[in-house]
């Protein structure tokens, strides 16, 4: 049972592209609720919120390549 490296790369490169972004979203939620008193707040609450939502769909692709690499599902 060998590993498929290509498909290990490819979900690696998901599980990077979402750490940022689990980062990013709760410090802009965080922000928007701080600043609830200009007219931003929607905006930035909005981009908090699809900032969190995209990086866990990150990591379930990610780890779901990660797993069809390993077992060669």
């Amino acid at each position: 049972m060998s590993t498929n490296k290509r498909l290990l790369g490819k979900g690696i490169k998901y599980l990077t592209g979402a750490l940022p972004l689990m980062f990013l979203g709760p410090s802009l939620i965080y922000n928007a609720f701080m600043n609830q008193h200009t007219n931003w707040h929607y905006l930035v609450l909005g981009i908090g919120i699809v900032a969190c939502l995209s990086s866990m769909l990150l990591i379930f692709l990610g780890l779901r390549i990660i797993m069809k690499a390993l077992f060669n599902d």
